[in-house]
């Protein structure tokens, strides 16, 4: 069954506060507060999924109560929708700038109460489904970081690699923040590899080898395959950061624009950090080795261009190696 959406409800006069009601009780759980104080407390308390807003109240304004809402990081998330008879430009950048939504004009039309409130609700459904499916990648990662004999740290710098160069190349913003999140998932599939193979600490044998090659196509099947989004991020860069520029890559044999953009940023990302770490098999190189490497392999192992943007960025580079540092 689903949770009924609780909504606050702040005005100082009680016959406004009487008209709300009628219109949003049969399908909401409501609260109701007159003052400025007395919503925050309710807030704090309560946690509604939605405030209504009177601007124009003795003592607080509803700006002043916004701004401090905004202010405490437990109701800073909950949409506030301003009801008021303010109808000035001005009066709607003044409640822009305090943190609300939206705004609806008084005297109330009970169809554009209901429109409204229903519309930034299922605003916020969608941000608390988009935060599950963050949570559920993350957690996935963390399974295969579990089996491996890498670090969590390891996927924390090989992150923010992949930002770094998604950055530089270009890309908006929401692609930026999803290869971010995606890219832990880069080694998913190692979860169906066995742990004398994955946890071998020396030279893999040729058939050992092509058991650990399966892990790209078994991570893609772990995650599926998705039209957009954070998933479909997260199925091309487990499939493709194996893949290399000239084609003799695996699983595939991919090259150049062929490889989704997400593998070949990850496998920048991937390789540099495993260079300048170290495994069981070998020290850490250091970083102008490990850059020179990448110079030496630009148009055979990765494309070009994401060799340059990463090196491009040595400063930044260097923080996230000292920042996340194995200690």
């Amino acid at each position: 069954m689903t949770k009924q959406a609780t909504i606050l409800v702040v005005d100082d006069e009680s016959s406004n506060l009487q008209l709300l009601r009628q219109i949003l009780q049969d399908h909401y759980r409501l609260l109701f507060a007159k003052e400025g104080a007395r919503a925050i407390e309710l807030a704090a308390n309560e946690m509604p999924d939605l405030i209504l807003l009177d601007v124009m109240m003795p003592g607080m304004t509803g700006y002043d109560v916004c701004r401090a809402l905004k202010a405490n990081p437990l109701t800073a998330p909950v949409p506030v929708i301003f009801v008021t008879a303010l109808t000035d430009s001005a009066d709607e950048v003044d409640g822009f700038d305090a943190g609300a939504v939206d705004f609806i004009s008084k005297p109330i039309s009970p169809a554009v109460v209901k429109a409204r409130v229903k519309l930034h609700l299922s605003l916020v459904r969608m941000d608390e489904l988009r935060a599950s499916r963050l949570a559920i990648v993350q957690r996935l990662g963390l399974a295969a970081e579990y089996k491996d004999n890498e670090t969590g740290l390891h996927v924390i710098r090989m992150s923010h690699y992949a930002r770094l160069i998604a950055q530089g190349c270009g890309m908006d913003e929401d692609e930026v923040d999803n290869l971010f999140v995606a890219a832990p998932m880069h080694d998913i599939g190692k979860i169906g590899i066995p742990d004398h193979i994955l946890q071998k600490p020396a030279r893999l044998s040729a058939e050992e080898w092509q058991v650990m090659q399966t892990h790209p196509n078994i991570g893609a099947h772990i995650i599926g395959r998705h039209d957009s989004g954070l998933l479909a991020v997260a199925h091309d860069v487990a499939l493709a950061h194996h893949e290399k520029w000239d084609g003799s890559g695996y699983p595939n044999k991919l090259s150049g624009e062929d490889i989704p953009l997400a593998g070949r940023i990850v496998a920048v990302a991937d390789v540099f950090d495993a260079l300048t770490s170290v495994r069981p098999y070998k020290p850490a190189w250091k970083l102008e080795d490990a850059c020179a490497w990448l110079r030496e392999q630009r148009g055979s192992h990765f494309e070009p261009r994401l060799v340059d943007v990463f090196l491009d960025q040595l400063p930044e580079i260097t923080q996230i190696m000292e920042k996340w540092a194995e200690r």
